[in-house]
């Protein structure tokens, strides 16, 4: 089971920190990958982090502002985003696969174990 927290309402400029926690599976065997889905939109690839850790993928939207990191000890991923933008506002989803090549990491659809969504909300 996935467990997303750390969503709120921020004001333009500002960061918040998301966490996905895992429950009952070893999360270190996963790949994890952050989604969001705004109203009225498709959902979209944010981040994804490697079951290794060492490797990273970020959309072209969010790089330079997220970072996507991993706590093997907490058994959590999280996402930090800074420098947030009204357009980041949505509900943001953590995935969660063991059998993901990296060339599959921001393909939704490769991911086996969504967690619930936390809302993210950017006022400008």
């Amino acid at each position: 089971q996935l467990q997303a927290s750390g969503g709120g309402l921020v004001q333009a400029g500002g960061s918040l920190r998301l966490s996905c926690a895992a429950s009952g599976r070893t999360f270190s065997r996963y790949v994890v990958g952050w989604f969001r889905q705004a109203p009225e939109k498709e959902r979209e690839f944010v981040a994804a982090i490697h079951r290794s850790g060492g490797s990273t993928r970020y959309a072209d939207s969010v790089k330079g502002r997220f970072t996507i990191s991993r706590d093997y000890a907490k058994n959590t991923v999280y996402l930090q985003m800074n420098k947030l933008k009204p357009e980041d506002t949505a509900v943001y989803y953590c995935a969660a696969d063991a059998s993901i090549i990296m060339s599959s990491m921001a393909v939704g659809n490769a991911y086996a174990h969504w967690g619930q969504g936390t809302q993210v909300t950017v006022s400008s």
